[in-house]
Formats: C-alpha cells, structure tokens, sequence
C-alpha cells in the first residue's frame, strides 16, 4: 500500500510540476509580447508625425492635380500620392507584422531584410532625435530564427541606443559572417554616454536597468536585456556587450550560421 501511494504522490507531483512549467513558459509568452508593445510606445510619436507628413503630402498634391488641369502637372501628382501611398503601407505593414503575436517556430532567414523591416519603423524617429544612422551588411548570413523574436530584440536595443543619445550621434548596425566559427553577427552600435562597469556588470538581471523611464514613460523596467538575452540563449545563439563610459556602448547577437536555402541559391543564379 505504501508503495502505491508513493507513486501516486509521484504522479501527482510530476503533474504539478509539469502544469507549474507549462504557465511559466505561458506567463514568459506574455512577457515578451508586453515588452514587445513597449518598444512600439516608444516609437508611436515619431511613426504618427510620419504619418501626418504623409497624409499632407497627398493633400497637397492631390489639391494640385484639382487646380491645374495639364497631363504633366496631374501625372506628377499622381506619382507623389503613389509614393506617399507605398510608403504608409510599408509602415503599417512593418508596424502589423512586429506587433503580431507568433508561434516558437523558427525557420532559416537572411538577417539583413530581417533587420531592414525594423529599420523602417525606426527611420523617422532616429531622424527626429538627430541619429545619423550607418549600415554595413556586407553578407547575406542566413540563420534559424524566429523572425518576430529576433526583430523584438533589434528593436529594444535601437531604442535603447537612441535613449543614450540625447543630443544626437551615430548608430551603426552592421551583419557579419564568420564562416570559419559557423557564426553570424548583428551589432548594433551607438555613440552614446556608455555604461559604467559596475553597471554593465549586471546588465543582463532581471529588473536591473541602468536608466529612467524617459519623457514618454518608456524604458526604465529593467526587462528588455533579460528577455533579449533570453531569447538569444533559445535561438542556440549569444549577446554580448562592450561599453566605455563617453565611448558609446555596442551590443552583438550571434547565431549559428545555417545554409543559404536551395530556392534562395536558385533564385539567384536565375537573376
């Protein structure tokens, strides 16, 4: 008899402990998808003016093709709408796919259009706090990611770049491979005030963050790098940081290098 209750004790603990796993991994989803809308508060001021230049755009070359009546005048009208157009539809596009709430799959993706689908969100709002941005992507590295995931991560660490720049600087994003270490990098450097020692020391805890909320309430929980760090030990990958305090401070992702998938190799040799 004893032995019998043992093992259902046993089963019963085994149970709990595989429901009490199963809301962690669940509440860790919540997480990262609050953390994720975070980064998209921080850019909603900038990506609404965006949108307000847009729309005067159209507005006043649509009032242009009204007023004058010459095929010239009306065609060039309507190429600026057009491009007004495609450029608000790249935004929302970019806007809805971040903020979509994925699956844990992960599937081989170049990195550099995975990385140009961020920069497009983040373009106005650099300009806005005078941040000349620099890119050098001189591969096309490919590796298994969850692009929702990966995204999520650029696009705090840009944020959080630009936040250390107040008066303005250069943020450089540049894609790496090294073929001989089986290894691809983004790097996301900026010129900023940098990260004291003892600061960068815990960089990486929970709830540890070395900066207040700014003037748009964003930033200050101390959760963006530990998720980020998180979500880069899933992928079999790592992030690494340098920093000097008045030097600026560069973060580094590093996945392992998959191949460049048949149908991207075929596409390219039938261009």
């Amino acid at each position: 008899m004893k032995a019998t209750v043992s093992e259902f004790d046993e089963r019963q603990a085994a149970a709990r402990i595989a429901e009490l796993e199963q809301q962690v991994q669940s509440l860790h989803q919540q997480l990262l998808q609050a953390q994720k809308m975070s980064s998209v508060g921080a850019l909603a001021s900038s990506i609404t003016h965006e949108f307000n230049n847009i729309l005067m755009t159209v507005i006043n070359y649509a009032k242009m093709g009204v007023r004058h009546k010459d095929a010239a005048t009306r065609d060039k009208s309507f190429e600026k709408i057009l491009a007004a157009g495609h450029r608000a539809s790249k935004i929302t596009t970019g806007m809805l796919s971040y903020a979509r709430q994925q699956s844990d799959r992960r599937e081989p993706m170049d990195l550099v259009p995975l990385v140009e689908d961020v920069l497009v969100l983040v373009e106005k709002d650099l300009q806005r706090y005078r941040i000349r941005l620099i890119t050098d992507f001189d591969h096309h590295p490919f590796a298994a990611v969850n692009s929702g995931q990966v995204q999520q991560v650029v696009l705090n660490l840009i944020v959080n770049a630009r936040q250390a720049m107040e008066q303005g600087g250069n943020l450089k994003i540049s894609i790496r491979q090294h073929a001989e270490l089986n290894q691809a990098e983004i790097s996301i450097q900026d010129s900023g005030c940098g990260i004291p020692p003892e600061k960068l020391r815990r960089i990486f805890e929970p709830f540890f963050t070395t900066k207040t909320a700014d003037q748009q309430g964003q930033g200050g929980t101390g959760l963006g790098l530990s998720l980020a760090r998180d979500v880069m030990e899933a992928h079999g990958g790592r992030i690494r940081v340098e920093s000097a305090v008045g030097g600026g401070t560069t973060f580094t992702l590093k996945f392992p290098l998959v191949p460049t998938p048949a149908k991207v190799i075929g596409n390219s040799k039938a261009g």
